[in-house]
């Protein structure tokens, strides 16, 4: 749970880049941080959003481990080149965006990673935010293995069949019936990617295939609300989104 940690407890993480096998067994790097100690501990992998590979999903890895969660965030633009992240992320929508099944891959890949380590619990869980959140849904529509996954604001789960791409051909809504673990969305009520329309069609197509899922909407907050560098940051919808996201993967994964 967010700030409720003692005074008296020891606190130590390690966070590191390391190089891991992806989809296709082709080398990408990742971002890794761990609570220092013998575990166990469940994993979570953190899929960045379109501005790229960047510090705030450096800064979010280090928070679940601070949680006491083994985190891992894989570089899903590895294949385009290296640079900043502005500079790689233009370089992957001049490509077309990374391909759906090379991240399926890659978020297979990053949870298999985390079960094999000696310290993992053997329980995964995945998040994303933006065009992650949508990758996120995705993933766990089409693979099993996760144990809970979080949407935040994912934009185009829901797309029309004009926005479909060599690289996005199907929309994840309509591997909605594969959905493989309990699911929470958290959305912002003046976003319009997804727009609340968009939300309330994936929320009908969970209900009528029987999925376990949460959703939360906040008013006053549009797309990014969490993005504290931005001026779409908002406070107080944030630090509850937060405690939402702490709780459904503390039930899920740590209870």
């Amino acid at each position: 749970m967010w700030n409720q940690l003692r005074t008296d407890a020891y606190e130590g993480m390690l966070a590191e880049t390391i190089v891991m096998n992806g989809h296709n067994g082709d080398l990408i790097n990742a971002y890794l941080s761990r609570p220092l100690g013998s575990g166990p501990y469940p994993g979570i992998v953190l899929i960045h959003h379109l501005p790229g590979w960047d510090e705030f999903y450096r800064e979010t890895t280090r928070r679940f481990a601070q949680h006491g969660y083994v985190a891992l965030s894989p570089n899903l633009y590895s294949r385009f080149g290296h640079g900043r992240p502005d500079e790689v992320a233009a370089m992957a929508r001049g490509a077309g965006g990374v391909p759906d099944e090379s991240v399926i891959g890659d978020c297979e890949a990053a949870m298999n990673y985390l079960r094999a380590l000696p310290y993992s619990s053997g329980k995964v869980g995945i998040i994303g935010s933006c065009s992650g959140g949508r990758q996120a849904v995705l993933v766990v529509n089409r693979t099993k293995g996760f144990n809970a996954a979080v949407d935040l604001w994912g934009g185009r789960v829901v797309q029309a069949q004009w926005e479909l791409t060599p690289a996005q051909p199907v929309a994840p809504i309509e591997y909605t019936k594969g959905l493989s673990c309990p699911l929470l969305g958290l959305f912002g009520n003046e976003d319009q990617s997804p727009s609340p329309e968009q939300v309330n069609q994936h929320e009908a197509e969970l209900k009528k295939h029987g999925k376990e899922y949460e959703f939360h909407r906040y008013d006053g907050a549009g797309h990014g609300f969490f993005y504290y560098d931005r001026p779409m940051y908002r406070p107080q919808q944030a630090m509850d989104g937060w405690q939402k996201v702490f709780e459904f993967f503390s039930k899920h994964l740590q209870g």
